[in-house]
């Protein structure tokens, strides 16, 4: 279920949109100087030279040019240790990364060296400036909060850093500081590329000391923006935190394709929060159907907004990272947005929402994750024999509390979304109900046996009335608001009993309940069919339609278990009848009153 809108985001002067052929540059010329004359010139003449990621120098192979989707060989010849000597006579100084750089360039040379401490190997990527990449997410960086991007390597995180720290020091007029550890962002060389802007950059000595630059920043240069490349350690996390509690905005990358990743890193999930174990009281635990020991959230994130960069031009965000990660820690799916750009060059923006087959999915393999990673994993309510999970007490009301809050504090607005109608076994349309504080197991129950057109759904945004029990609806005034403003009928229910529940559907659907009185179903009110429940059951059913309702007398029943008196108690009820238990154990019965 999805919604889709589209902004036609025109660039100012030189930016435009992926997609629409956005101006790059590139300096691959420099690049190239640095090769041997033999390697350099199939590069010079190559068709696809616009598109060369990177050449790669192995001593004693061939040397190699990778382009996206596929490599080429160079040479027939193998580098030697004088092809590696050209190469590294002609780049600037390898830093504590093993890379270096090209003086005002944004190209990487990267190291691999022998146990000795001799390079073996190189590595040139080419850098390139594209020019509009920000465009898609625009309105995201002008918000002023702080955005977090996750990506694969290759995938444009760094050319995304570059281009957000030109728009907000040239085009908003910010005071933006780099942190660039190894010279990636603003090129090599004491003066910055000039794709960066107007911003500021600060260069690392040792990449084990960029925690310590990036508080620096925020003392001595007084910046409104910072800009990180590529947060790894724990220090540089906590760092990262520390520059967001002082109130200035943070832009930066984190390794890692998707913000659950980060969740089952240690070493950064300050980022989005931490996690912790949380041990919860008996009633708590009973309410939420899980152990007493569960993941939460510690803290609020860092960054507020988190992007996934699954292509270059396709890319989720998470415009609440609380609220996902709180998703996330419990199984479900978060809601996402997707931006990708059209071939008209407008940017096209998805509101995805999960379903219910997914949403299990994604909790097993959520659950799988927590145990490969070694952490506690928040146990799910027990199945019923109808599929549908359950649990001892009504539906949490922990989760629908954090739900209802969630969703008020970002003010959805997903009353003009286009859902689709859950549809049932036989074609028919469904009603989608959110239960509030009521049995599951006794809803199920009611719409198999019934055969009822009703789908249940955990997303309050994709129903179309609300069932909840009575006291806790008087309790919750956060709930009758966010009805009230998707203008949700809210059907209420005194107890959790199977009559309640019926008469409450019914209503809903709008069904006369003489036409099911009729011929009422008795395995509506036994769980298990047992012969000696339907034969009490028949009972009571008997009395009821032969002496209580036609000569308006009382009728005593024979002695049955507590468990068998409740089932004929709630049969007693469905006929709107009183009815009373009397006697000791082992002779105790039911005795029906007429109304």
């Amino acid at each position: 279920m999805a919604r889709s809108d589209e902004y036609n985001s025109a660039p100012e002067s030189t930016a435009a949109l992926p997609g629409s052929n956005p101006p790059i540059h590139d300096d691959l010329e420099q690049l190239l100087s640095i090769l041997p004359a033999e390697l350099r010139q199939p590069l010079s003449n190559h068709p696809k030279q616009s598109q060369l990621i990177e050449v790669i120098l192995d001593l004693g192979r061939r040397p190699e040019a990778r382009f996206p989707g596929q490599a080429e060989f160079l040479a027939e010849q193998v580098i030697s240790k004088q092809d590696l000597e050209y190469c590294i006579e002609r780049v600037g100084t390898f830093g504590g990364d093993n890379r270096a750089g090209i003086e005002k360039t944004l190209h990487r040379i990267s190291a691999m060296r022998n146990r000795a401490g001799t390079i073996i190997g190189l590595t040139c990527r080419v850098g390139r400036a594209v020019f509009g990449t920000v465009e898609m997410i625009r309105d995201l960086v002008e918000a002023g909060q702080s955005i977090l991007l996750l990506g694969r390597p290759g995938v444009g995180k760094t050319t995304a850093l570059r281009e957000i720290a030109r728009v907000l020091a040239d085009d908003l007029n910010k005071r933006v500081v780099i942190i660039d550890t190894s010279n990636e962002i603003a090129g090599d060389g004491d003066i910055p590329h000039p794709a960066i802007g107007r911003a500021r950059r600060m260069q690392v000595a040792r990449p084990e000391q960029q925690h310590q630059v990036m508080i620096e920043a925020v003392e001595n240069h007084t910046p409104e923006v910072i800009i990180i490349d590529e947060i790894g350690t724990e220090l540089e996390a906590l760092a990262a935190r520390t520059i967001a509690e002082r109130g200035v905005q943070l832009v930066g990358t984190a390794h890692g394709n998707q913000l659950e990743n980060l969740i089952k890193n240690p070493t950064l999930a300050d980022l989005i929060g931490g996690i912790q174990t949380v041990t919860l009281g008996d009633d708590e635990a009973r309410r939420r159907g899980s152990q007493k020991s569960v993941l939460e959230r510690k803290a609020p994130p860092t960054f507020d907004m988190a992007i996934e960069m699954l292509e270059r031009q396709r890319w989720v965000v998470h415009e609440d990272v609380a609220t996902t990660v709180d998703h996330l820690l419990r199984g479900r799916i978060p809601e996402t947005q997707i931006r990708t750009v059209g071939d008209n060059g407008k940017v096209l923006i998805t509101h995805e929402l999960p379903d219910v087959v997914s949403q299990r999915r994604t909790k097993r393999r959520t659950q799988r994750g927590w145990r490969e990673a070694g952490q506690m994993e928040p146990v799910a309510p027990r199945s019923s024999r109808h599929g549908a999970p359950t649990s001892p007490t009504p539906l949490p009301l922990s989760d629908a509390n954090d739900d209802f809050q969630a969703l008020l504090d970002r003010q959805l607005d997903t009353a003009d979304l286009e859902l689709s109608t859950p549809v049932g076994p036989n074609g028919e349309e469904l009603v989608s109900i959110y239960p509030y504080g009521i049995s599951r197991e006794q809803l199920h129950h009611v719409i198999d046996t019934l055969k009822l057109p009703v789908s249940i759904t955990k997303e309050l945004g994709v129903a179309q009335a609300v069932l909840a029990l009575r006291s806790h609806v008087r309790n919750h005034s956060k709930l009758k608001t966010l009805a009230k403003s998707r203008q949700l009928p809210i059907y209420t229910v005194k107890s959790n009993t199977i009559p309640q529940i019926t008469r409450a559907l019914q209503r809903l659907l709008d069904i006369d309940p003489r036409d099911q009185a009729a011929a009422i179903d008795l395995s509506l009110f036994t769980r298990q069919g047992e012969d000696d429940e339907l034969e009490a059951l028949e009972e009571a059913r008997l009395a009821v339609e032969q002496i209580v309702i036609p000569k308006g007398q009382p009728v005593e029943l024979l002695p049955r278990s507590a468990k068998i008196r409740k089932m004929q108690h709630e049969l007693a009820e469905h006929y709107r009848l009183k009815s009373l238990s009397f006697g000791d154990e082992p002779n105790r019965r039911l005795r029906i009153f007429p109304a």
